[in-house]
C-alpha cells in the first residue's frame, strides 16, 4: 500500500512536468497573431482671418450691369481728385482659385443682350493681369427708346523689391437716343442718337509697405480721350503725387501735388479747363485720437485762385467701439464734359460758360457696431456750393438739358445700417436727405438734383450652390421745367428688383435678373420714361 502511494505520487509529478513543458513557449518562436495599433488623430484646419465688421455697405455686384433705368448714386461730393486706379486683381493672393476665368451670356425681353467676361489666369509670382469685357443693349416700347453700353478694362500689376507698379487701360462705347423729345419736333434717323466713346490709360507706382522706410509715396498719371457726336472731343492729362514722411509712429509730414489739363472742342469752339493744387499738411495718430490738417492752394479755370482746407479729427471710444469724426473739407470739381455727360447723357454740348465748382463741407460722423453682426453709421453735414452744375430742360422742344450753374447751400443727413449673419445672409439700408436753399428767401430749385434717396438690399445664400438677392431704390425731390417754363415736381422714382443664380455643376451656373418688377414708368430725367420691367437670364461658364 505504501509502495502504491509512492508510485501514484511519482506519476502525477511526471505528468505535471510534461504539461508545463508543453505550455511554455520557446524563446525563439512567436505564435502568429495580428497587432492593432490605435492612435488618436486630431485634424487641424488653418484658421481664417477674423473679419472686421466695419460699418460699410458690401461692394457692388459687378455681375449685374448698370442699365439705363437703374437710379445712379447722387452723393454730390464734388471734390476733385485724379481718378484712382481700380484694378481687377486686388493685389497678390496666394490662394489658388479653382476657376480664374468666366464667361456670362444672357438675353431677355426688351431685346436685351448681355455679355460679361473676365480673364484672370495670366499671373505669376511677381505679376498679375486681368481682363474684363462687358456689354448690355436694350430697346424699349417707346420709339427710339434704346441704349447700348459696352466696355473693356485691362489691368497689369508688377511687384518689385521696393515698389509696386499698376497699369490700367480702359475703353468704352455708350450709345443713347433722345427719345424723350416731343415727337413733332424731334428729328428722326441718325441724328437722334448720341454716342460717347472713351479711352483711358492710368499708371501708378507705390512703395512696398513691407519695407522699412520713413518715406511713402504713390504717384500716378492719367491720359484720356473722350469723344461724342457733332465733332465733340475732350483730351485730358492728369497726375497725382502724394508723399508722406514719418519721423516717428505718431506724426507724419504730408504733401500732395495734383493737377489736370483738359482741352474741350466742339465745332470751332475750344475751351481749356485746367486745375492744379499743392496741399501740404501734418497728420497725427496717437492711440484713440487721430487726424490731419492740410491747406490746399489751387489755381483753376480762368486763373481762379482757391484756398482749400482739409481738416479732420477722429476719436475711437474703445468701451463702446464707436468711431467719432468731424471736419471741414473743401475741393474743386472740373465739370469736364465727360464728368457731366456721365451723370446725364442727355445734355447739350458745353459752351464757353463752363465753370468749375467749389464745394465746402462741414460734417460730423459716427460709426460703430453692435455685437458681431450689426454695423451702422450716421453723418450730418452742411454744404456750400459755388457754381454747382444742375440740369435744366428746355421744357418744350428737344429733351436735352442745359448745364445750369447755381450757388447753393444744403443741410444733409446720411445714415446706413447693416446686419450680416456669417456667409448665409445679410441685409442693409441707407438713406441720404438734403435740403437745398439759397442766400435769400426765394424758393430755390436744384434742377434734376435729388434731395431724398433710399436704398436697401438683402442677400441670401442658403447653400454654396444657390445665391439670391433683392434690392429697392427710391429717389425723390426732383424738379424740372414744364412747357410753360414753370417748376414741375417729378414723382418719386421707385425701382425694385432681384437676382438669383444656381450652380448646376462646378463649372456652369444659371442666372436670372429682374429689374423694375413694379413696372414703374418713373423719370430720372424729365421726359425720359424708364424701360419698365426687364427680365433676362442666361448661363455663366467658369474655366
Amino acid at each position: 500500500m505504501h509502495i502504491k502511494h509512492q508510485l501514484t505520487i511519482l506519476f502525477l509529478s511526471v505528468a505535471t512536468c510534461a504539461t508545463a513543458q508543453r505550455t511554455v513557449p520557446s524563446d525563439t518562436t512567436i505564435k502568429s497573431t495580428t497587432i492593432e495599433i490605435i492612435q488618436s488623430y486630431k485634424p487641424q484646419v488653418k484658421q481664417a482671418p477674423k473679419p472686421e465688421w466695419m460699418p460699410a455697405l458690401p461692394p457692388a455686384d459687378t455681375s449685374r450691369p448698370v442699365i439705363n433705368y437703374d437710379v445712379p448714386q447722387q452723393s454730390l461730393f464734388y471734390t476733385y481728385s485724379s481718378l484712382p486706379l481700380r484694378p481687377l486683381a486686388l493685389g497678390r493672393d496666394t490662394l489658388l482659385l479653382p476657376f480664374k476665368n468666366y464667361l456670362k451670356l444672357g438675353g431677355g425681353n426688351l431685346s436685351t443682350l448681355f455679355l460679361d467676361a473676365g480673364i484672370g489666369s495670366i499671373r505669376g509670382k511677381d505679376y498679375e493681369t486681368g481682363l474684363h469685357l462687358h456689354h448690355i443693349s436694350q430697346n424699349g416700347t417707346i420709339k427710339d427708346q434704346q441704349s447700348s453700353l459696352s466696355g473693356l478694362e485691362a489691368y497689369a500689376g508688377l511687384h518689385k523689391e521696393k515698389n509696386d507698379f499698376h497699369l490700367l487701360l480702359t475703353g468704352g462705347r455708350n450709345q443713347y437716343s433722345y427719345y424723350g423729345g416731343d415727337p413733332i419736333f424731334l428729328y428722326r434717323g441718325d441724328t437722334v442718337k448720341q454716342v460717347y466713346t472713351s479711352v483711358k490709360l492710368m499708371l501708378d507706382m507705390a512703395n512696398r509697405k513691407d519695407t522699412n522706410t520713413k518715406l511713402t509715396y504713390h504717384p500716378s498719371i492719367l491720359a484720356s480721350y473722350y469723344n461724342a457726336k457733332y465733332s465733340t472731343n475732350e483730351l485730358t492729362l492728369g497726375f497725382n503725387a502724394p508723399f508722406a514722411y514719418s519721423p516717428d509712429s505718431t506724426f507724419d509730414w504730408l504733401v500732395g501735388l495734383d493737377g489736370v489739363i483738359t482741352n474741350y472742342k466742339t465745332g470751332d469752339l475750344s475751351i481749356s479747363n485746367n486745375f492744379i493744387e499743392i496741399k501740404p499738411g501734418i497728420a497725427i495718430h496717437d492711440g484713440a485720437i487721430a487726424g490731419h490738417v492740410l491747406a490746399g492752394f489751387a489755381l483753376g479755370k480762368g486763373n481762379n485762385k482757391y484756398i482749400l482746407p482739409d481738416i479732420l479729427a477722429t476719436y475711437y471710444h474703445a468701451p463702446t467701439g464707436l468711431h467719432f469724426s468731424a471736419g471741414w473739407q473743401a475741393g474743386v470739381r472740373q465739370n469736364s464734359f465727360e464728368q457731366l455727360s456721365t451723370i446725364n447723357p442727355y445734355i447739350y454740348n458745353l459752351d464757353s460758360s463752363l465753370k468749375q465748382t467749389r464745394r465746402d463741407e462741414v460734417f460730423g460722423q459716427v460709426q460703430g457696431k453692435y455685437g458681431d453682426h450689426l454695423s451702422f453709421s450716421a453723418r450730418a453735414s452742411w454744404n456750400a456750393y459755388i457754381d454747382m452744375p444742375t440740369y435744366l430742360n428746355d421744357g418744350f422742344f428737344y429733351k436735352q438739358f442745359l448745364v445750369y450753374y447755381q450757388n447753393l447751400n444744403s443741410m444733409g443727413i446720411s445714415a446706413s445700417i447693416r446686419y450680416a449673419e456669417s456667409n448665409i445672409w445679410s441685409a442693409g439700408i441707407s438713406c441720404n436727405i438734403y435740403g437745398y436753399y439759397g442766400s435769400s428767401n426765394v424758393k430755390v430749385y436744384a434742377w434734376q438734383i435729388p434731395d431724398k434717396q433710399l436704398k436697401g438690399d438683402i442677400i441670401y445664400s442658403p447653400s454654396n450652390k444657390l445665391s439670391m438677392s433683392a434690392y429697392i431704390s427710391l429717389l425723390g425731390g426732383l424738379y424740372a421745367n414744364n412747357a410753360a417754363g414753370q417748376p414741375l415736381s417729378i414723382d418719386m422714382n421707385t425701382d425694385l428688383g432681384g437676382n438669383i443664380e444656381y450652380l448646376l455643376i462646378p463649372r456652369l451656373s444659371i442666372f436670372l435678373q429682374v429689374n423694375n418688377i413694379l413696372n414703374q414708368k418713373y423719370q430720372r430725367w424729365y421726359g425720359y420714361e424708364a424701360y419698365g420691367t426687364n427680365i433676362y437670364g442666361g448661363l455663366r461658364l467658369k474655366f
